[in-house]
C-alpha cells in the first residue's frame, strides 16, 4: 500500500473489462495503485463472441473509486493508447506499468483453411496491440526517474509454447508476443525498465468459452485434461502472477516468460 510519503504506482491496462485483463485490474488497485483501465467495449464484426462491455469496464471502476480511471477506446489506435498514457499521467501523475492484455480467440480450421480476416484479427489485436502499448507506454516508463522499476508485462499464452489443433494461427500470434517481449526487454537493457510475458493455459474466461465453441465442446472442462493441476485456472491466478511480474520485487525477472498455466507446458 502507498502512504503520503510513498506516491501510489500507476499501470496502464488494456483488455480491462473482463477475464485475466480486470482480474489484473482489481488486484492492483487493491494493493494501492492506480489503475487506467482500457478496454473496446465493441464486438468485432465476424468474430463470432462477445467481448467485454462498457457496462463491465465502468463496473470495474465504480467498485474502486478514485482507484481505476476507465477508457474506451481500441488498442490498434496509437492515438488513442497515446491519450490513455496522457491520462495515466495528468490524473495519476506518470506512469509505472503497462500490462497488454488485450486479445482475440479465432480460428477453428486447419491453417491452410484459416481465412484472412482470422488472421488479421488476431495479429491486429494480439500481436500490434502490444506494439503500439509499447509505444506509447515505453516513454513514460522511461520518463520516470532513475533508479527507474518500469515494468511491461503482455499477456501470451501457453499455445505460444505447444501446438493446438486448429489454433496454428493464435499460436503463432502469441508467439509473435513471446519474440516481441524478448526484443523489447533487449532494447531496455540497463534503463531499469524490465519487460516480461505470461502464459496462461486454460482459464475460467469467455475467450476460453469461445475456445469450446471452436472445438464444437459443450464446454469448457475438458480442457482441463491439459494441466497438471487437474483443473482449470482462474483469471484471478493467473493475475496473481501478473501482479508480481509489475512489482518493484521482480527486478532481477526480465525478457523471459512466467508460465502461469497449471503446467501445461510440462
Amino acid at each position: 500500500m502507498s502512504d503520503a510519503a510513498t506516491p501510489a504506482r500507476v499501470a496502464l491496462v488494456t483488455g480491462a473489462a473482463r477475464g485475466i485483463g480486470a482480474a489484473v485490474v482489481r488486484q492492483l488497485a487493491a494493493t494501492g495503485w492506480r489503475v487506467v483501465a482500457l478496454d473496446i467495449c465493441a464486438d468485432e464484426p465476424g468474430l463470432g463472441y462477445p467481448l467485454g462491455s462498457k457496462e463491465e469496464l465502468f463496473a470495474l471502476a465504480d467498485a474502486w473509486p478514485g482507484s481505476i480511471r476507465p477508457v474506451v477506446g481500441d488498442v490498434r489506435d496509437m492515438t488513442l493508447l497515446r491519450a490513455a498514457v496522457d491520462v495515466a499521467h495528468d490524473e495519476f501523475g506518470g506512469l509505472d506499468a503497462a500490462v497488454a492484455a488485450a486479445a482475440l480467440m479465432a480460428g477453428g480450421k486447419p491453417l491452410w483453411e484459416t481465412d484472412d480476416a482470422d488472421w488479421d484479427a488476431l495479429f491486429e489485436t494480439g500481436v500490434r496491440g502490444v506494439v503500439n502499448l509499447a509505444r506509447a507506454a515505453v516513454p513514460a516508463l522511461l520518463a520516470r526517474p532513475t533508479p527507474r522499476s518500469g515494468r511491461f508485462v503482455a499477456l501470451a499464452s501457453a499455445a505460444a509454447h505447444r501446438g493446438l489443433w486448429h489454433l496454428a494461427g493464435y499460436g503463432a500470434a502469441k508467439s509473435a508476443v513471446v519474440g516481441l517481449i524478448r526484443g523489447l526487454a533487449t532494447d531496455l537493457r540497463g534503463t531499469g525498465v524490465n519487460a516480461t510475458a505470461v502464459s496462461p493455459g486454460s482459464t475460467r474466461t469467455p475467450m476460453l468459452d469461445a475456445s469450446a465453441a471452436l472445438y464444437g465442446l459443450p464446454g469448457t472442462q475438458e480442457f482441463a485434461l491439459d494441466h497438471l493441476t487437474d483443473r482449470l485456472l482462474t483469471p484471478e491466478e493467473v493475475a496473481a502472477a501478473v501482479c508480481w511480474l509489475c512489482d518493484e520485487r521482480s527486478s532481477a525477472v526480465t525478457g523471459t516468460v512466467l508460465h502461469a498455466d497449471g503446467g501445461f507446458a510440462a
